[in-house]
Parts: structure tokens; sequence; C-alpha cells
């Protein structure tokens, strides 16, 4: 694993380590008990998740209302009924993140679908944990009902939009005056970029995590480390060659911190770009383009979708976007099978004019 790789696990850890100090104290048994089948992304995710969920039994439960985390014990869990998590499901919906030492600063939050059964998720997974370990009675987790994830329609860019993007990158053409200051020295970067997140469908985590010593230009290959933290080959078309090898050549004359001068693509600070950066430069250049909210995570959907339009080979898809189960791909692109069977409908004549 790369340098990167291993400092950013290391502040994963650490934020974790953080975190639980304003969890139940019991929760320490429940995420060193997951380690070793776990990322520890995972575990900060579900440490997130567990913070806003007693902070709710806090602020609402009829019997742990008032009750300070630090003076939770395990068996306090058995008080709480699968009832009291479907109200918290509905308190997601929409609930007030408050800054007790700043009320200015508290915040209203609203969470969808997915962000509802991320939290049932963690929630599951500790009531199972401990259940399992016979330190609470019941598992009131398990007949809650995950929350219905209904399939947005894919937002992408078409042919068109895709080609004005890439130009309103090289040219800055439909930036501010403000934005245009900057834009001739970082246009060959930010087209590297955009162009690299196009060509190969990768994540913007996968992207910046990129060092200057994993492309292999003889193969057209780039070295990522994914989800989970296996590393594996993407491959790049002539187009991503040369606005790989026109940024390298600038590149090759920055001056950069002592602990990122292996990483590919910099800031201007020159430290290794984060991905804040990425997905504001591409909703940068997006606007102006095109009125739809396009994201880094919309240009993967433009290349996965060019793919299967491509090829028709939805486990080709799946094996380039890193998707673990084929499934999660099917799901994503059911609306481009859709139109195919409509259009499929229409080829099948029953009488001849």
């Amino acid at each position: 694993m790369s340098t990167y790789h291993e400092n950013l696990k290391n502040q994963e850890t650490l934020r974790l380590r953080e975190l639980q100090k304003e969890l139940p104290s019991f929760l320490g048994e429940f995420f060193r008990g997951i380690a070793q089948t776990t990322s520890t992304k995972t575990r900060l995710g579900y440490a997130y998740d567990l913070r806003i969920f007693f902070r709710y039994l806090y602020e609402e439960h009829r019997t742990l209302g008032g009750i300070a985390s630090s003076k939770l014990v395990v068996e306090n869990l058995n008080e709480i009924l699968s009832e009291d998590i479907d109200c918290f499901m509905e308190y997601l919906s929409y609930y007030i993140r408050p800054d007790y030492e700043h009320p200015e600063n508290s915040a209203e939050l609203h969470n969808d679908e997915k962000g509802k059964s991320r939290k049932l998720a963690a929630i599951r997974s500790m009531f199972k944990f401990f259940y399992k370990k016979k330190k609470i009675h019941a598992n009131p987790a398990t007949i809650v009902d995950t929350p219905k994830i209904h399939n947005k329609q894919i937002i992408r860019l078409d042919v068109n939009e895709m080609a004005d993007f890439l130009d309103a990158v090289e040219s800055g053409e439909k930036l501010t005056n403000h934005q245009k200051a900057f834009h001739e020295r970082a246009k060959k970067r930010d087209l590297a970029i955009t162009t690299l997140l196009l060509g190969t469908g990768m994540r913007v985590s996968e992207c910046v995590g990129i060092n200057i010593k994993d492309i292999d230009f003889k193969n057209n290959a780039i070295k990522v480390v994914r989800k989970g933290g296996s590393m594996v080959f993407l491959y790049f078309s002539e187009e991503v060659q040369e606005a790989l090898e026109d940024y390298l050549v600038e590149r090759q004359n920055a001056i950069t911190k002592e602990e990122n001068e292996d990483a590919l693509f910099l800031s201007s600070q020159g430290k290794r770009i984060d991905v804040r950066t990425v997905q504001k430069l591409v909703k940068k250049y997006a606007f102006g383009v095109t009125v739809k909210k396009i994201s880094p995570h919309k240009l993967r959907s433009t290349f996965g979708t060019n793919l299967y339009q491509e090829t028709g080979d939805i486990y080709l898809v799946a094996d380039a976007l890193g998707h673990a189960d084929v499934n999660t791909t099917k799901k994503h692109y059911a609306e481009i099978e859709d139109q195919k069977r409509r259009k499929a409908a229409s080829y099948i004549k029953l009488r001849k004019d």
C-alpha cells in the first residue's frame, strides 16, 4: 500500500478514536470486535451514524432521554425497542444537528432513503454484535424494515455536453474573470484530471491517490487502490494518454512538499490534491455547459453509461467501475435496459402494412 493510503488509513483510525470518546464506552468492544471483518472507513462511518443515533436517544427516548452517552452501559440497549428505531428513521427525515457552544452554527439536516438505510445498517451491526455476545436479550433492529430505495435517473453528460465540458476545461471561456486569473496555470492539470475521470470511470478518491510511478504508458494503464484496499490496473485511451503526458511535462517543474513529491496531481500549494478540490473544479467547469448538477461521480456515471451503450456487457461495466456485486451495476443501469426492451418491441410486426 502506498504512503498516501497508509496516511489516509492512519487519519481515519485517529478520527475513529476521537469519535469513540463521544459514544458509550461499551462501543469500544464493538469496534474492536468487527475490526477483522470491516475496513477502517466502514467503522468510521458506523461511528458517525451511531453518534447521531445516541444523540437522538438523549433527546427523545422515553427512558434514556437526558442520560449522557458516557453514562450508558450495554444493558441499556435492552430498553430500545423496534418502535424506537422506527421513530429514529422518521426523525432522520428532518433534524437539527446542535452546536451547543455556538448555537448559530447548528444545522438543519435531511436524510433520503439511502442515508437512512446506511444508519440502520450501523444500528443493526451494533445490536447483532452484542446479541451474539449475549450481552443483550433481544435484537429489535432485525424487525425494522429497510427504507425502500427508489432508483434515481442516472445524471450524466451526453456526447455533446462531454465535448463542451472538456472544451470549457481547456479554454476557460465560461469561467468568471476571477476564475480565469488562475486558469492558465491549472488548466493542464484540470484537463488531465477530468479526462482521466471520464476516460476510466475511476472514483475521485482513487484519482487523488495516484502517484506518478503508478502510470504505465507502455500499456496505457494506471494503478489505483480500490475500496477495500485491493490494487487494480485501469486502462486508458490515447486521448487520456495525451492529456496525462502534457500535464506531466508541467508537473516535472512543480515545487512540492517533501511528503507529496510522488503525488501525480498537486494543489496550488504543492500538496497532493484532495477530493474536495476535484469536486469543486468539476462543478466550476460544468457550470455554463449544462444545467445538470455535475460532480466527479457523475463523470463516473458518464463513463459507465458510454461503456454499457457501446458494449452491452453489464459484467464488463461492473468490473471497470469496481462494483463488487454486478447487481449494483444492474440497478444503476436499469433505465437503459428498459429503453432497450422498449426499442426491441418496435422491431416486431404482427401484421405487415
